[in-house]
């Protein structure tokens, strides 16, 4: 009766992991953000970014640097990885807000309507994001530079095929073309995971380059014939096939860093990187 009442049409999702993955306080979260962005940073209109979403302390720098490169729009796509077992396939939020400590971001109703018109697999499935964190910490960071902004949340579970998360950035793309708005479409994930630098390197280049590449069949391809711990693989893979499907030309690396930068431990590092898509 309790998630009921949360789940609500046109009430808020809560903050998480405010207060563990970032601070819970705003005048804190501030501060931390305004020492991971770059306000000077020259910015290109671009159709997608890709960005981090482990705790701010080790994986800001690299997020803060992703969306100070780019021109933030009114309107954002969020796709993100479940990191626990969800019933929809790709569970999107169709009404209400989010809450961060630095206010409320509401859903964009409109457009999350149209990919649902657009996908049979797409489903109004709010609970799924409940206590996920790799959507939710990217909020904070366009919450930094806009006052004003609307999403649409799209959580994807790990067993969505390659076919599915084609047809999934196809319906997103949809979406975005019948909106006749900009719209910046964000992929959240982090890189491999705990092994050594070295190790982490390798395989996260043998992905980006896929991503370099606006490769997506590739770079689902590599993830699973090189057992790469890419936990949001699968939202890249759909917003590449998106990006792609608005005419994307090009993805540029904005920066790369592992935990190892943070801590001085590289023996077992995760990874992270930064990509735009223009």
């Amino acid at each position: 009766m309790g998630e009921e009442k949360v789940w609500r049409k046109g009430m808020k999702r809560k903050a998480s992991v405010a207060g563990a993955f970032y601070p819970g306080s705003p005048t804190e979260l501030r501060r931390m953000l305004g020492q991971m962005v770059e306000p000077g940073a020259k910015k290109e209109k671009a159709l997608a970014v890709i960005s981090p979403h482990a705790g701010y302390i080790y994986s800001g720098a690299v997020a803060g640097a992703v969306f100070s490169s780019v021109e933030l729009p009114d309107t954002f796509v969020i796709l993100a990885p479940s990191h626990r077992p969800i019933h929809s396939l790709f569970a999107l939020m169709k009404d209400g807000d989010w809450e961060t400590p630095l206010g409320i971001v509401p859903v964009a109703s409109e457009l999350a309507g149209s990919i649902m018109d657009a996908s049979k697999l797409a489903k109004d499935d709010p609970a799924a994001h409940a206590e996920e964190h790799s959507l939710e910490v990217q909020l904070p960071f366009i919450q930094y530079f806009k006052p004003r902004f609307s999403i649409v949340p799209i959580t994807i579970s790990y067993f969505a095929s390659y076919q599915d998360l084609e047809a999934l950035g196809k319906a997103v793309a949809a979406g975005i073309r019948n909106l006749n708005k900009d719209v910046l479409i964000v992929a959240s994930t982090d890189m491999s995971h705990y092994i050594s630098r070295d190790e982490a390197k390798k395989k996260d280049f043998l992905a980006i380059q896929k991503v370099l590449d606006l490769d997506p069949r590739g770079l689902f391809d590599v993830v699973k014939s090189e057992n790469i711990s890419m936990c949001g693989f699968q939202p890249v893979t759909a917003v590449l096939i998106a990006a792609k499907e608005l005419g994307a030309k090009k993805t540029e690396l904005v920066r790369y860093a592992t935990s190892g930068d943070r801590t001085g431990d590289y023996s077992e590092v995760v990874g992270y990187a930064g990509l735009r898509i223009l």
